[in-house]
């Protein structure tokens, strides 16, 4: 803890005192004696000190503290980080007086975000939130990865991003500042698929999955050193883990192999729970190489996979017994489009689960439906249970063929519906009228997965390239779509129905998929000069902070055995 801690921004964490200078203090007013902002003091250039806040008896000038206040719900809460049903946050006097001139908001958001995590969510106190997405444009990049990356996340109070890579090297950044704050060797002998950092944990236990199926932790150490330990292991890819919500012990992977683990860092191991299969119309069960795993925040025990066939299936973890047991693999509830039932050539890429338990799913070279919680059917589904079920709401004009790809909710109440597309943007859509409402370049080939931040309107994202990118709300001007949009969205229409006449099994599916990711790999490396490549090559070492002892290879490792790395 002490170590994360130590490496976080030099900005002022709120409520805390500046550990940079000293130079900064602050009035001790109690917070719930203040109706309007609170507001610190640091001395100005010429050496006064400047005073808002003067003592515990109240505020003085208060105009200009209303007048303050006014001037941030309009400009700077554009990035809806005030709400009137809580204590108003601690701002620095000079950061207020920026804004009090008129400085763009763009421009603030590092000295803002202090302030902003304090808050548990974003808020609609001044402009709507079509507003806010509408205005988002590309804050920064994360450079340092060596290869393309494919996972990224914000830590639960949002300071802290973490990324994984082909370069298998998981990098720690602190995204506001777009300052890397360490990278270690994973110890994965395959690229990184998920990376997630453990909640309640002070931000030091790091869980990791690859393709070498694998799942690893990153444990953060007190003299300066990160220890990697693998926890288990998979037969094929295992592309995500799903942490049980708010805990910092309890997640499950699910793997190409069809089995669903579950882990608990208090134990170092893992265990089986079942191997999805399908036997819809089929006299022997064929298994399900699985690609997602999400967890029903507002219903903790039902989670829901995806893979290599059509169903999206959800399962009760209280009816979940061991791998022996008998029906152990049986869902409550599947989903699925009533056109793709029984299809061949269609598999579950990503999904998402809302704050009112509504399912994403998106589909590999298809189209993303959102299912209500009572839209499910059973595992086995008569004619009559589909005539009954209603129709899912439906997201096009992406194009999902070539990776992994994630989906994902944006918005205070998950209004808003994302996805990224093998033409290189990032599409954005409200999620009552499925409507396109922002269409951005993320990639210059391929984006990947994008990550919603958990309390204000900031969006990462990363895909071919090898960096991670941070989207914010700038600017007073909303852009349109673009002039081409609808170009783009038939040349992805176009590529769908021509793929779609191909008719594949599971077990092509998932052979067709990492033959698709090699094949896209090889073709950008050609693209790139030895130059460039050099140079991406020369600027990774120049971040790398940690480097693993010997051999980066796992192969000889077994659950439970661990590497150390030390941070310089």
């Amino acid at each position: 803890m002490k170590l994360v801690e130590e490496m976080r921004s030099p900005l002022l964490t709120a409520g805390s005192d500046n550990r940079n200078g000293g130079n900064l203090k602050r009035e001790s007013v109690p917070t719930q004696s203040l109706p309007c902002l609170h507001v610190t003091t640091r001395p100005s250039p010429n050496g006064e000190s400047l005073k808002l806040a003067s003592s515990t008896k109240g505020i003085k000038h208060l105009p200009l503290q209303l007048q303050l206040h006014q001037t941030l719900s309009k400009k700077i809460w554009k990035t809806s980080i005030i709400t009137e049903a809580l204590p108003m946050p601690i701002l620095d006097l000079h950061v207020a007086l920026r804004i009090f001139s008129g400085e763009s908001s763009a421009s603030l958001i590092p000295a803002l975000l202090p302030v902003a995590f304090q808050l548990p969510r974003f808020s609609s106190i001044s402009l709507s939130h079509s507003v806010l997405v509408k205005s988002l444009n590309l804050y920064g990049k994360l450079d340092g990865h060596g290869g393309c990356v494919n996972a990224v996340e914000f830590n639960s109070t949002g300071d802290l991003l973490v990324s994984g890579s082909d370069d298998r090297q998981v990098m720690l950044w602190n995204w506001a500042s777009k300052a890397r704050l360490l990278a270690y060797p994973s110890g994965h002998t395959d690229n990184i698929f998920q990376t997630k950092i453990m909640p309640f944990s002070g931000d030091c236990r790091i869980i990791t999955s690859a393709g070498d199926g694998q799942v690893r932790l990153g444990l953060f150490r007190e003299d300066g050193g990160v220890e990697t330990t693998l926890l288990g292991k998979h037969h094929g890819c295992v592309y995500k883990l799903a942490v049980e919500p708010g805990s910092p012990h309890i997640f499950y992977s699910s793997g190409e192999d069809g089995f669903i683990q579950h882990f608990d860092l208090r134990s170092n191991s893992a265990t089986k729970l079942f191997c999805c299969s399908s036997s819809t119309g089929k006299q022997t069960p064929s298994k399900i190489g699985l690609t997602s795993i999400v967890i029903d925040c507002r219903n903790p025990y039902y989670f829901a996979v995806g893979g290599s066939d059509e169903y999206a299936r959800v399962y009760d973890l209280r009816k979940c017994q061991w791998v022996s047991s008998r029906n152990s693999d049986q869902p409550v509830s599947t989903f699925c489009p009533r056109h793709l039932i029984g299809s061949n050539n269609v598999h579950i890429t990503g999904l998402a689960y809302s704050n009112n338990s509504e399912l994403l799913v998106s589909y590999n070279d298809e189209l993303i439906y959102l299912f209500q919680k009572n839209e499910g059917m059973c595992s086995s589904p008569s004619s009559e249970d589909l005539k009954n079920t209603n129709e899912p709401q439906v997201y096009s004009g992406h194009r999902n063929a070539q990776t992994i790809k994630g989906v994902n909710f944006f918005g205070p109440n998950d209004e808003y519906v994302l996805s990224g597309s093998d033409c290189g943007h990032i599409f954005i859509w409200k999620k009552k009228e499925a409507k396109l409402v922002r269409l951005m370049v993320g990639d210059q080939h391929v984006v990947n997965q994008l990550e919603a931040h958990p309390h204000i309107p900031i969006l990462a994202t990363c895909g071919i390239e090898k960096n991670v990118k941070i989207w914010a709300p700038q600017g007073n001007d909303i852009p349109p779509l673009p002039g081409n949009v609808k170009e783009i969205m038939e040349a992805n229409r176009q590529g769908r129905e021509d793929r779609s006449r191909v008719t594949l099994t599971p077990d092509v599916i998932m052979h067709v998929l990492r033959l698709q990711r090699r094949q896209t790999l090889a073709y950008i490396e050609r693209r790139h000069s030895r130059a460039d490549i050099m140079s991406d090559d020369d600027d990774a070492e120049g971040y790398l902070l940690g480097r693993l002892d010997g051999d980066a290879s796992s192969e000889e490792d077994s659950p439970g055995n661990s590497r150390d790395c030390n941070i310089s």
